[in-house]
């Protein structure tokens, strides 16, 4: 009896093995990016196509280099408030864009709210932040807009528009997760996610620098 519980005890080792270092290949080769960070024990990958409905854990980094971004993305955006931009407008005079996609009743994006304000603060006229909703009708993200003072510009994205143009650089239903565009408007860096504000800072800070 012990020999055959050890044989199974291996058996599941080497599943755990051969998952793990799927995980790894499907980051590396599956988005063709060039690094990928955190920890996907718990399954962060996983949790981004789950049930559950958001990304739970620490955030997953990912920067993109320079010759494998894609294009400049655009998208006219009608804030909360009702004014109107774009992404081409706000990026003009070579701003860095910060698009972070998240709804009301996402545990982790509330957890997030005030690190993203953090950063909002810190670079206040030398990077612009984006709070796309994914879920929520006007007065749900207006809600959670007061209830954590959000000051950068929130926009609602129920038909998809956001997500569907950084499809290409986000898993499936990953929320929350934040995209760094440079400045022309390419994908530089993701966090699939909750973010923290020391590490957006820093995706941030290296953007501004290749500039």
């Amino acid at each position: 009896m012990r020999n055959a519980a050890l044989a199974v005890a291996d058996k599941r080792g080497r599943g755990r093995t051969r998952r793990t270092v799927g995980a790894v290949l499907a980051c590396a080769l599956g988005f063709g990016l060039a690094a990928c960070g955190g920890t996907e024990t718990g399954g962060v990958a996983e949790q981004a196509g789950s049930q559950q409905g958001y990304v739970s854990g620490t955030g997953v980094v990912t920067q993109i280099p320079k010759n494998e971004r894609t294009e400049p993305i655009d998208l006219d955006i009608t804030l909360l408030d009702g004014k109107k931009t774009s992404l081409a407008d706000i990026r003009k005079d070579g701003t860095i864009t910060v698009i972070n996609l998240w709804y009301a009743a996402c545990p982790p994006c509330r957890k997030e709210a005030p690190e993203l304000e953090e950063v909002a603060e810190k670079y206040e006229g030398k990077a612009q932040l984006i709070g796309a909703n994914v879920r929520d009708q006007e007065a749900a993200a207006q809600a959670f807009v007061d209830n954590f003072n959000v000051s950068y510009p929130v926009m609602l994205d129920t038909d998809g528009e956001m997500v569907g143009l950084l499809s290409d650089v986000l898993p499936p239903r990953a929320t929350p997760s934040t995209v760094v565009l440079d400045s022309e408007g390419r994908p530089a860096a993701r966090v699939v996610g909750a973010v923290e504000a020391s590490t957006l800072s820093g995706l941030i800070d290296d953007a501004m620098k290749e500039d």
